[in-house]
């Protein structure tokens, strides 16, 4: 293995910092993670402003919200193995103040090809700041110190993650969807600033001081084959996962006319392009060059189950702060603010007990931790599922969804800490990105799936319901194709309008088959991160603390 010679040795540790300083850059981290997450998640509740102010086409619409995810995903290892070798710290500052300058452009943006450009260089300083705090971390707290400083950096993941479109909600109302870009640089000044004073550098050790090889190609491949990948899953629905349902268009090249959309043959040269990555990244390793993914990794089991339940929890999450508002929207009407309101019961759930997350996982292991949460978590979906109904309204969901903050948190929490505990700290950074990857691609695949299962749902169940009415056959199929294309919406006219009663009431009632049937899928797909969960096992700096505590020779 190129750099290392064990998996696991004893825990490297940056140069030590006291202790106000290490708390102080423990919040320079969260923030930094805050500002990453904040604007994943902001911008689908502000972009009917967006769309009114500039003047959007439906395609530039798409491209504004996806390709910040995008550009995020694509270059999560490569600057992940970046930090590695420059500087955690480095990498951290650079991209914040990237994201900063990005949010500038995107707040004065004239038109769409403004913002579109300002939200990809967006995605890229978020590429640069997620791995960075989660390395630094890794690198940095050991003992009893680790687990509380991953359960405030995974709370504040998790929460953020709701509070996102609380924000947007508040500036949608208030007309100012500006403000949610402007509001960065001062942010952004702040935390370059902290992160100076307060986080020490931390990187890979270069043996005998010599220059290191940098993985060009493998860098290039995972940028590309991930990044296709994320585009196949976030734009299938959008586009068509086999035949074409629209148009697609980009940089002058149109994709021809034809009986295929674009969706498959992208995720196919996505999975072309990580197989080369594995077959390039494997010969680099034999040859003892450096690599930019360390496939050895893993053969780390709690690194590879952590990242399976990472993606798996994300599924869950993101599908459920999809569909809900949509159900909500169609029908009770909910303005955007809310909307958000009704989510924020995860939001709270989720950083109370990721606070409390850390003192638990000392006590019972970190492992522990997760599979507590991840069993609350799949609770809350079914209890759920099982409540829901045409009359269910904010404050309905609110028990389950702060029971499934609350199980979100915990798992978020120490997930990171359980993947991450047995990897060396020479290479936290490709693990850290690795480990943030599979969380976008999970968000990815939880929007593309559970937002399929409602939208086909809600069809069905429009379709069942309009069977005995007075509508003709063709008027039935298009006032259910109607509410299905436009994600329950469609709800909200039928109720406009006093001479379609009976089809507004039949639509509240097949949104609520639609929502419960969302909330099942996402409660199987919960249950197989569990059981992914249950898998995991105490980290060697864990068996070591046992040992210390256990033998009677220690001192």
């Amino acid at each position: 293995m190129p750099e290392s010679t064990s998996l696991t040795p004893p825990r490297a540790s940056a140069p030590a910092p006291s202790g106000r300083h290490r708390r102080l850059g423990l919040v320079v981290m969260s923030l930094g993670v805050s500002l990453v997450v904040v604007d994943a998640t902001i911008l689908g509740v502000l972009l009917p402003r967006i769309v009114a102010d500039l003047g959007l086409s439906t395609s530039e619409a798409e491209w504004a919200t996806s390709v910040y995810s995008l550009v995020f995903a694509a270059l999560l290892i490569p600057f992940g193995r970046a930090g590695d070798l420059v500087g955690r710290r480095r990498m951290l500052v650079l991209g914040v103040t990237l994201f900063a300058a990005a949010s500038l452009g995107a707040a004065l943006a004239p038109g769409a090809s403004v913002l579109i450009g300002a939200r990809a260089l967006q995605g890229v300083g978020a590429s640069m700041i997620m791995p960075a705090t989660l390395s630094t971390l890794n690198a940095v707290f050991t003992g009893r110190d680790r687990a509380a400083a991953f359960g405030v950096w995974g709370s504040m993941i998790s929460g953020m993650a709701a509070l996102g479109p609380l924000a947007g909600g508040a500036l949608a109302t208030g007309g100012g969807w500006r403000w949610a870009f402007g509001i960065n640089l001062p942010l952004g000044a702040g935390l370059v600033a902290g992160a100076l004073r307060y986080l020490p550098e931390t990187r890979s050790p270069s043996p005998g001081g010599a220059r290191r090889e940098i993985d060009w190609v493998g860098g290039v491949l995972a940028a590309l084959g991930l990044g296709a990948l994320v585009w196949g899953v976030i734009e299938g629905q959008t586009y068509g996962w086999w035949a074409p349902t629209r148009p697609f268009g980009v940089g002058g090249f149109d994709w021809p006319e034809s009986g295929l959309s674009p969706v498959p043959a992208v995720l196919a040269l996505g999975g072309v392009l990580v197989a080369a990555l594995v077959v390039v990244e494997r010969a680099r390793a034999a040859a003892g060059r450096p690599v930019m993914l360390d496939l050895a990794l893993f053969r780390i089991p709690n690194f590879r189950r952590g990242n399976l339940t990472s993606a798996l929890i994300n599924v869950g999450e993101l599908g459920l702060l999809f569909v809900l508002p949509l159900f909500l929207m169609g029908v009770h009407g909910t303005d955007p603010l809310q909307i958000s309101l009704a989510i924020l019961p995860l939001a709270v759930g989720a950083f109370l007990s990721g606070g409390y997350a850390g003192r638990l996982a000392n006590r019972r292991g970190a492992h522990r931790v997760v599979q507590i949460g991840m069993a609350l978590e799949v609770a809350a979906v079914v209890a759920l599922a099982l409540t829901l109904s045409a009359t269910t309204g904010g404050l309905g969901l609110a028990p389950w969804m702060l029971l499934y903050g609350l199980g979100l948190g915990l798992t978020s929490a120490q997930l990171a800490n359980v993947s991450l505990a047995d990897v060396p700290a020479s290479q936290s950074g490709q693990a850290s990105g690795t480990q943030s990857t599979a969380r976008q691609i999970g968000a990815a695949l939880g929007i593309a799936a559970i937002g399929t299962v409602f939208a086909t749902s809600l069809g069905h169940a429009m379709t069942d319901r309009l069977a005995g009415s007075s509508l003709a056959p063709e008027q039935r199929a298009a006032v259910a194709r109607e509410l299905r294309d436009s994600a329950g919406t469609y709800g909200r006219e039928l109720h406009a309008n006093p001479g379609t009663a009976a089809e507004a009431h039949a639509a509240d009632a097949s949104l609520a088959v639609a929502a419960r049937n969302a909330a099942l899928a996402t409660a199987a797909i919960l249950a197989l991160g569990l059981g992914s969960a249950l898998r995991l096992r105490p980290s060697i700096d864990d068996h070591r603390e046992e040992s210390k505590h256990q033998s009677p020779l220690s001192s």
